[in-house]
């Protein structure tokens, strides 16, 4: 099959929870249509962001088909799901229900317990899986910080090309641009390659891509809607001083402690999530006031995500 190369923000969703920590899909509809009013072309569901390795198969089902139903009749806005990593037969199963829920495509990372040995061995799972689908797009998920699995994506490329009809590309969250920039030109550039680093997105728009997954276009896509209107108008000067701010921005997650701050900024997008599970931690009372403190010092409400006029001032639960 031949897929299409995504272009522009793919948000990665944060999943709603409730105070008792139990998912909440009511809200995924206002999340969708949210996304939507902020120029954010698709979602990247169940990955990091979202918590996947904290979910049970029920529970991404459940987020799977919220998705799929408030979407259902949106074919520009692409929904694909993380299946997971650590068990390929979960990982089966998932890619099975998203084809049947008619989700865009699906995506798998390596294992992080029993780690693959070498490429060969990665790409065999990719098209183990992938054949569960053939009609969907198929795209691993590099993220080697948290699988602690780094092989040169090249390599990979190198391995499944011509043994995985349906396989479309990666989501590339690590830094290394030569790697990067060798698997865009893989082929004259066959596959699609989605930038996963807010932080350093303007360094791969230089190198070519057009599109990106990543967890801060859930509450600032702006920014980097216009570092790439910038940047595709040579505006240079403008495109560094935006992606200076999505730094800005990106640091006071490590300052109030990693991944649960998206969460806290989600709140202040009135778009409450809950918190994250364990063993993430989540900031307290206290922590949030002065995390509300920097965040005005940034001056986010001049670049924070909108709602459309029918939900302005609405908060959601």
């Amino acid at each position: 099959m031949k897929s299409e190369h995504l272009q522009g923000l793919i948000a990665a969703p944060f999943t709603p929870m409730g105070k008792n920590g139990n998912i909440n899909t009511s809200i995924i509809p206002a999340y969708y249509q949210f996304l939507k009013h902020n120029q954010v072309k698709g979602a990247f569901i169940c990955g990091s962001t979202g918590e996947g390795v904290s979910l049970s198969t029920p529970e991404k089902i459940a987020i799977a088909d919220a998705w799929a139903a408030c979407t259902a009749n949106d074919k520009d806005f692409k929904v694909m799901t993380l299946l997971g990593g650590n068990s390929i037969t979960d990982c089966k199963e998932l890619a099975r229900h998203a084809s049947t829920a008619g989700l865009y495509g699906v995506s798998f990372t390596s294992p992080s317990y029993f780690k693959p040995a070498n490429v060969e061995v990665l790409a065999t799972m990719c098209r183990e899986i992938a054949a569960e689908v053939p009609e969907m797009p198929f795209y691993y998920y590099h993220i080697p910080v948290l699988t602690g699995v780094n092989f040169a994506m090249i390599d990979l490329l190198k391995a499944i090309d011509g043994n995985i009809p349906n396989f479309a590309g990666i989501k590339y969250t690590h830094e290394d641009f030569m790697d990067f920039q060798s698997c865009m030109n893989f082929k004259d550039g066959k596959y699609d390659m989605l930038w996963g680093r807010d932080e350093n997105m303007l360094s791969a728009l230089a190198l070519g891509t057009k599109g990106a997954v990543g967890s801060t276009f859930n509450y600032a896509p702006s920014l980097y809607n216009d570092m790439i209107d910038a940047f595709d108008a040579n505006d240079f000067t403008t495109a560094r001083a935006l992606q200076q701010k999505s730094i800005d921005m990106i640091r006071l997650l490590g300052k109030y402690g990693g991944i649960s701050v998206g969460k806290a900024y989600m709140k202040l997008v009135d778009l409450d999530c809950g918190e994250f599970r364990l063993p993430v931690k989540n900031m307290n009372e206290e922590q949030f006031e002065k995390f509300k403190l920097d965040v005005a010092e940034l001056g986010f409400d001049a670049f924070k995500a909108k709602h459309p006029a029918s939900m302005a001032n609405k908060h959601h639960e």
